[in-house]
């Protein structure tokens, strides 16, 4: 009999053993033996995008020192290109160089914009020679500030809880108001130069308590980004008013940051480390109404809780919890957030702990409309092929599937250049052979 509260690797040879398994834990994820609504395309704001299957936005540090892709970048994107997926959502790309998590993450400005069109370009291009001439995918470029885990941190506002954690001492200043009016022309003209560059979209990234993410939890920061919910929301609103004439605008957001209240989004005021989607909803609701139709939920801190964001066997410590509570907890918020928000088209999140099984999941979700489409990060690390198997065969070879061993976030969280340890072992098991040495 296994136990909700037990961490416990995956063992699920089959479907039946995963109902069997939902079952004794008492959880609502639904089944379905078809998986085909996972080639269908989805429609959003007059483009097409061809299949329902997503790449997540995954940090890998292999970025030259101006922000530039490096090879390895480019690497990555043409073999994301190659795998059929419908959505690629490019990874965080800072908007000023002091905001980037990593020296090495991407960054994008008026001197190398050209080198992101070539790698959009390369992208499409391996896509269409694996996928078929019609096959264009729906390209998102995601912007951001790391604010306090930059690699020099830059906070809103004091945290007793993560402060120490960084290295931030009780005295350092909170960046000020003029700063970020300062940021907000940032995030505007990296977006206009993604757009520059070929994107599809812009994701102004507001999840994992980088700098959006914190501002929409700075319930005890003074002045007119913090307090109320009003100046809590502005930063990113006001981006998103500024950006939304130049194309598309998309929104990577936390519904949930799995932090105490008063420091934490989407958290209960009575029940301070229980969720509340009270504000998440009404910010989806004013996001739609802005125009904003393409949503990427997620929740937690991947530094604090990664277990939040993406159940794994194995990681810096074991939760408390089956990993398939994480499942759905993931699978549920998102359901919760989005009822009654149809305009809005959703990826979801939390599929690769489920291996070979999960698009018989992210199926039934669709089906059940809590997402339109849905996004995978270490699966893409791991095989970047799945969609193309997918929509070919109708189901995802074992054989094919991230084994969640976190290898992958040793490496970003030591700021070198990540993929899949396990299954890309001539180009990142010498990177990481180093970082165990290391460490």
């Amino acid at each position: 009999m296994i136990d909700r509260f037990t961490h416990a690797p995956f063992r699920l040879a089959s479907l039946d053993e995963l109902r069997s398994a939902i079952e004794q834990l008492g959880l609502d994820v639904a089944v379905s033996e078809d998986a085909s609504c996972l080639a269908k395309a989805v429609e959003v704001k007059g483009h097409t995008i061809p299949n329902s299957m997503a790449t997540h936005p995954m940090e890998s540090c292999d970025c030259a020192p101006d922000g530039s892709p490096g090879e390895l970048t480019f690497r990555r994107y043409r073999r994301f290109g190659a795998g059929g997926a419908g959505l690629i959502w490019f990874e965080a790309c800072a908007v000023v160089p002091d905001g980037r998590a990593h020296p090495t993450q991407l960054w994008i400005h008026e001197g190398n914009w050209g080198d992101l069109a070539r790698l959009t370009d390369e992208c499409r291009r391996s896509a269409a020679d694996s996928m078929g001439a019609e096959h264009r995918p729906f390209t998102v470029l995601q912007i951001t500030h790391s604010g306090r885990y930059s690699h020099v941190p830059r906070i809103v506002y004091h945290d007793p809880i993560l402060d120490p954690a960084r290295g931030i001492s009780p005295d350092q200043p909170v960046i000020s108001d003029d700063e970020l009016r300062s940021l907000e022309d940032a995030f505007v003209e990296a977006a206009r130069l993604a757009f520059k560059a070929g994107f599809d979209a812009v994701d102004v990234k507001a999840c994992h308590r980088y700098l959006i993410n914190d501002l929409l939890a700075a319930h005890t920061r003074a002045g007119e980004y913090g307090g109320s919910y009003e100046n809590r929301t502005r930063f990113l609103k006001n981006v998103i008013s500024r950006v939304r004439g130049e194309g598309v605008v998309a929104c990577r957001l936390n519904l949930f940051d799995a932090h105490p209240y008063p420091y934490g989004w989407g958290m209960d005021a009575e029940s301070p480390d229980a969720p509340c989607l009270d504000e998440p909803r009404r910010l989806l609701g004013e996001l739609r109404d802005m125009g904003v139709r393409l949503i990427n939920v997620t929740m937690g801190n991947p530094y604090r809780t990664p277990h939040i964001n993406r159940p794994y066997d194995k990681g810096a410590y074991y939760p408390q919890e089956h990993p398939l509570v994480g499942v759905e907890r993931l699978l549920s918020l998102t359901r919760q957030a989005r009822a009654g928000l149809s305009e809005l088209v959703v990826i979801g999140t939390g599929y690769s702990w489920l291996r070979h099984l999960w698009p018989h999941v992210a199926a039934a979700e669709i089906g059940r409309g809590s997402a339109q489409i849905v996004g995978l990060g270490r699966q893409a690390y791991t095989f970047p092929g799945f969609a193309k198997e997918i929509i070919e065969t109708g189901r995802l070879d074992k054989r094919h599937t991230c084994v969640t061993c976190s290898s992958c976030a040793q490496l970003v969280r030591a700021g070198k250049p990540t993929g899949c340890v396990r299954f890309d072992p001539e180009t990142y098991r010498p990177i990481y052979g180093h970082v165990i040495r290391d460490a």
